[in-house]
C-alpha cells in the first residue's frame, strides 16, 4: 500500500497543529449527583475546570473526572474544593439541610401578610400609622 492512499496520522496533521479539543467527542452523560453539584458550586465561583483544578492542584482531567464520574469522592478534595468554592461541604455532598418545623402563622404574621397584598399607597399609610404608634409608645 502507498502512502498517497492511507497517509499516516503526521502527514494528516503537517500543515495544521494538532487540537485535542477539536478531535474529541464531547460528552452527552450527565455527571453523577455530587459532580452535578460541584460544577454548578465551580460555576457559581466564577471557576473554569482548569482554573478550579490549578487551584486544587490536580489536573483538569481529575477535576472532569469528579465532574462527570465519581461516585464517591475523597474527602480531602471535597473538603477543599468547598473550602475554595465557598460552599459547605455538606452542600457538595447533598445532605438533607435541617429545616425548623413552624407552627401555625401568629396573628401579627397573619395582619403583616395581609398588609402585603394590599397596593402601595395602601401599605405606606398603614406604615405611617404604625411608625407614629411606635414613636408614642418610645
Amino acid at each position: 500500500m502507498s502512502n498517497t492512499i492511507f497517509p499516516s496520522m503526521s502527514a494528516l496533521f503537517q500543515n495544521q497543529p494538532y487540537n485535542l479539543a477539536i478531535m474529541a467527542r464531547p460528552t452527552n452523560r450527565r455527571g453523577t449527583d455530587f459532580g452535578q453539584r460541584l460544577a454548578d458550586a465551580r460555576k457559581s465561583a466564577g471557576f473554569t475546570q482548569h482554573q478550579l483544578a490549578a487551584k486544587l492542584g490536580v489536573s483538569q482531567q481529575m477535576v472532569d473526572y469528579y465532574e462527570r464520574r465519581a461516585r464517591n469522592p475523597s474527602a480531602d478534595f471535597v473538603r477543599r474544593a468547598a473550602v475554595l468554592l465557598n460552599v459547605s461541604a455538606d452542600v457538595l455532598l447533598g445532605a438533607p439541610t435541617a429545616r425548623a418545623k413552624r407552627g401555625p402563622l401568629s396573628e401579627w404574621e397573619k395582619r403583616v401578610n395581609s398588609i402585603k397584598e394590599l397596593p402601595r399607597d395602601k401599605q405606606r399609610e398603614i406604615q405611617n400609622v404604625v411608625d407614629a404608634l411606635l414613636a408614642t409608645a418610645a
